[in-house]
């Protein structure tokens, strides 16, 4: 039966591959049914770091929703931008309770395809294969796999972000995954280490000693480091926590346990230019848990001052799969 489901999701896979570009600004109706527990069966709030607030699973009435990697929250909690890896902008707003802030819906979600890297319309995946972004002095900036790249996009009110160009993403092409590429880019605040640099995670582009390509693009940080990979997990993306230090998203899957997702921290202390940094892991889910093909993170402030993680997964567009929202509360050190 494991053998069967992993081949239908290779093949709606494989088909969605060659399904055309449609480019949609009409507005998309989400479905939502709310999710109060993380782990299933359990009214445990509480995972180490990290107090559950609520989730949502996503259904949309348009053939291009889903496949999402990457979203950033545009204020605190609500509007989001993010990207797919089917070569799309998707942005909406998360609707909450009035008492208790918690998710209750999506609204005004809508999808716009991202041009190609001649600025071109194109109905090829491999070209606008979007994995990372990242919000930068305003401007979206979107990582892409396969046709690899780091490209800049001006984010005018009221449509589509516009390229502004590409920005060297240092770590060698040849030493990239096709398909494992530049999975996460992250914005560094301005009082960090880093400056405002831009940072980029490879999903799994492995080096000698088989740790992930990393690289700070720009700064007084300036260079390529690695980031010890650990346990098969593939890094799918990351934000940036309070202190400065970072929050990478992990994912692993196989046949045998199924997907299992992880939280795992990087001291923005330890990275440097040739350095190999880890980090302490801060929360592991597996099947038990009410996660999917989890592969995009944000870190922001709530109204209330709390530090808020919010997950979402990718659903490969498989009717095996869920599109998720999670949302969970992060005590600082």
């Amino acid at each position: 039966m494991k053998r069967a489901a992993g081949w239908i999701c290779g093949l709606a896979l494989a088909l969605s591959l060659l399904l055309p570009v449609a480019a949609t600004a009409e507005p998309i109706s989400v479905t939502t049914r709310e999710i109060s527990e993380f782990r299933i069966g359990r009214a445990e709030p509480t995972f180490g770091r990290f107090t559950f607030v609520g989730g949502l699973e996503m259904v949309g009435n348009h053939r291009d929703f889903g496949g999402f990697s990457a979203f950033r929250f545009l204020d605190k909690g609500r509007r989001f931008l993010g990207v797919s890896d089917t070569g799309f902008w998707f942005s909406g707003e998360v609707e909450r309770d009035a008492a208790s802030g918690h998710p209750v819906g999506i609204r005004d979600f809508t999808m716009d395809a991202i041009p190609g890297p001649e600025g071109q319309t194109t109905s090829k995946k491999a070209l606008v294969d979007a994995e990372g972004l990242a919000l930068w002095k305003g401007e979206a900036v979107v990582s892409f796999e396969r046709e690899h790249r780091v490209t800049r996009y001006s984010l005018p009110k009221g449509s589509p972000p516009r390229p502004l160009g590409n920005v060297p993403f240092l770590i060698p092409r040849h030493e990239l995954r096709l398909n494992r590429g530049l999975e996460t880019i992250l914005a560094a605040p301005a009082t960090s280490v880093f400056g405002e640099a831009l940072l980029v995670v490879s999903e799994m582009s492995l080096n000698p000693a088989g740790d992930l390509f990393a690289a700070v693009l720009f700064g007084p940080r300036k260079g390529i480091f690695y980031v010890k990979r650990r346990d098969n997990f593939d890094v799918t993306d990351g934000a940036f926590l309070p202190n400065g230090d970072i929050l990478l998203l992990e994912r692993r899957f196989s046949y045998a346990s199924g997907v299992a997702m992880r939280l795992r921290s990087l001291a923005a202390a330890s990275i440097k230019a040739d350095a190999t940094v880890d980090g302490e892991i801060l929360l592991q889910a597996d099947m038990g848990y009410q996660i999917d093909n989890m592969e995009g993170l944000d870190v922001w402030q709530a109204p209330d001052g709390s530090t808020r993680v919010s997950i979402i997964s990718d659903d490969n567009q498989s009717f095996l799969q869920r599109n998720l929202y999670l949302e969970f509360i992060y005590a600082d050190d």
